[in-house]
């Protein structure tokens, strides 16, 4: 039985651990300081089950958009965070 449990609780670690969030290529076609969102036209993001489209995201932290511009090409991880898609790191790429 105890070896069961194990073989469970390894399973659903697995599981999870696939579930994480993965950088995605994206180019920046717009930003809303105020609204702390931004628009970016990206790839497949595998862990949102999401095809490549252009789309508005909310921001974990308002202050990733200070380092970055209409027109930077980007690596960006996403997520769903209280029930909004929304961009948890940003990077230029490079």
């Amino acid at each position: 039985m105890r070896k069961l449990m194990i073989a469970a609780a390894i399973s659903a670690f697995s599981t999870v651990a696939l579930a994480q969030t993965a950088p995605v290529d994206g180019q920046i076609t717009k930003i809303d300081q105020a609204q702390g969102k931004i628009t970016l036209k990206h790839g497949p993001i595998k862990n949102l089950d999401m095809d490549g489209m252009t789309m508005v995201f909310a921001v974990a932290d308002p202050a990733m958009l200070k380092a970055v511009k209409v027109g930077d090409k980007v690596k960006f991880e996403a997520d769903r965070v209280s029930g909004r898609l929304t961009v948890t790191k940003i990077d230029k790429a490079m």
